[in-house]
């Protein structure tokens, strides 16, 4: 699967699959980005997509140094049951 990249431009990270680019939606404050929302290509729904889009965008944040405010439930989420990023938490 291919890595996902930060697309400073769009404000969001990416990951692009055969069926398109999945993607989380950010807002940068000085000390955390907070994931706003996260959206999968219909069509790829319920493999995994969206927990390897966040899992990538969370080792990003953390490679930045900075912490991470989960702005949507999906996050959430994944965040609750991924205590070994327990750490950005915001």
């Amino acid at each position: 699967m291919a890595a996902v990249r930060d697309n400073k431009a769009e404000r969001r990270f990416e990951l692009d699959t055969e069926g398109g680019t999945a993607f989380a939606n950010y807002r940068q404050t000085p000390s955390a980005v907070i994931i706003t929302h996260t959206e999968t290509p219909r069509a790829l729904r319920g493999r995994g997509i969206a927990s390897e889009l966040v899992k990538g965008a969370l080792e990003l944040i953390r490679a930045d140094g900075h912490k991470v405010i989960a702005g949507c439930g999906f996050v959430v989420d994944y965040l609750d049951k991924h205590p070994e990023f327990a750490d950005l938490a915001g």
